[in-house]
């Protein structure tokens, strides 16, 4: 169910503008539909009315809690369900965050990351989208949602940036507080830079070499990286947020001195942020966690090198919760069949 089609069955039964807005933000910030001054009965026409019942019970339908693990940092991963069986992770962050999927797996296929292991399965519409922030928003407060869940939103487009319209406009979250991850996708720039509602954008480095940066992401358009940085800050410049480059350091691979030098040669004097994480380790893949005492050490230093770092450990590490870990260990039992496309 795209948010679209949702609007377009409310026109069908008579809904103006402000009334399909009315519907889209009791369900977005959870709220009853006779709350306030103008409640829905006297708001709303009668067709839209009677129809609302069914549609509630289909937009609460969209995702379905499977498996809850809470963690000690405050964090919880949740394994939820699609209408049609797939699974997908959400993440419910400290500090009233959520993380969300756009994709069952992905075609990047990083090397380091669970969720591509299948390949693209399908993408996840704009109402399953914004179905995880309601249903996050119905355990926990969330003032920020990240789209760094299973896939990749650059290669959902339609439906990622119709989710980002809705909750930008009718769940009062912050436009800076929704951050849109991406491995990098001249597509993806050309539609943030005209967009209504424009994100964070955070952009999946991992590497300041050409050639290791292709090895981890094997199937991400191939930008240099020099490239990259420099699609970056247009758009931070444009949005008025930093740019986020996301790094998951991995011991012997991104975290040497020329990694370092690169990233001070690369990020010195631009508007953004480097996020430098830990690598979650998973038994199934090669890559191992430097300790946090050498991770601590990179951040400093490159931040004594005019680098604003921020080191963040992965949420969930104590349930081995890597992306894609969840949906990975329930599939077996599960028996859900995987189909590429």
């Amino acid at each position: 169910m795209r948010i679209s089609a949702i609007r377009a069955r409310l026109a069908a039964l008579g809904a103006l503008p402000l009334h399909q807005e009315r519907v889209l933000r009791d369900w977005v910030q959870g709220a009853a539909h006779e709350r306030g001054r103008r409640p829905a009965s006297d708001f709303l026409p009668k067709p839209v009315r009677a129809a609302l019942p069914a549609l509630d019970a289909e937009l609460a339908a969209l995702v379905r809690l499977v498996s809850c693990h809470p963690a000690h940092d405050g964090s919880e991963r949740l394994l939820l369900a699609l209408g049609d069986g797939q699974t997908v992770e959400t993440v419910l962050l400290p500090r009233d965050g959520v993380c969300v999927s756009s994709q069952v797996g992905c075609a990047v296929g990083c090397r380091f990351c669970m969720t591509g292991r299948d390949g693209l399965l399908r993408q996840v519409t704009s109402g399953e989208i914004v179905a995880q922030v309601v249903l996050a928003r119905a355990r926990r407060p969330v003032k920020k949602v990240v789209f760094m869940g299973m896939g990749e939103p650059s290669h959902n487009l339609d439906n990622v940036m119709e989710a980002i319209e809705l909750l930008g406009t009718e769940a009062g979250i912050a436009h800076k507080n929704l951050v849109f991850s991406t491995v990098g996708d001249l597509r993806a720039f050309e539609r943030l830079a005209a967009a209504r509602v424009r994100p964070a954008l955070a952009l999946s480095l991992h590497s300041t070499r050409a050639a290791l940066r292709a090895e981890l992401l094997p199937r991400a358009p191939q930008l240099e990286p020099r490239d990259l940085a420099e699609h970056g800050e247009r758009y931070a410049r444009l949005s008025g947020y930093p740019v986020q480059y996301q790094w998951t350091l991995l011991e012997g691979v991104n975290d040497g001195p020329e990694e370092l030098d690169g990233i001070v040669e690369l990020l010195r004097g631009k508007y953004a942020i480097l996020n430098m994480i830990p690598y979650n380790t998973v038994p199934e893949l090669a890559y191992r966690r430097p300790s946090w005492e050498r991770a601590r050490d990179i951040a400093a230093g490159l931040r004594a090198r005019g680098v604003l770092t921020t080191l963040r450990d992965s949420a969930g590490q104590e349930v081995d919760g890597g992306c894609g870990q969840l949906r990975a260990r329930a599939l077996p039992a599960r028996r859900i069949p995987l189909r590429q496309g």
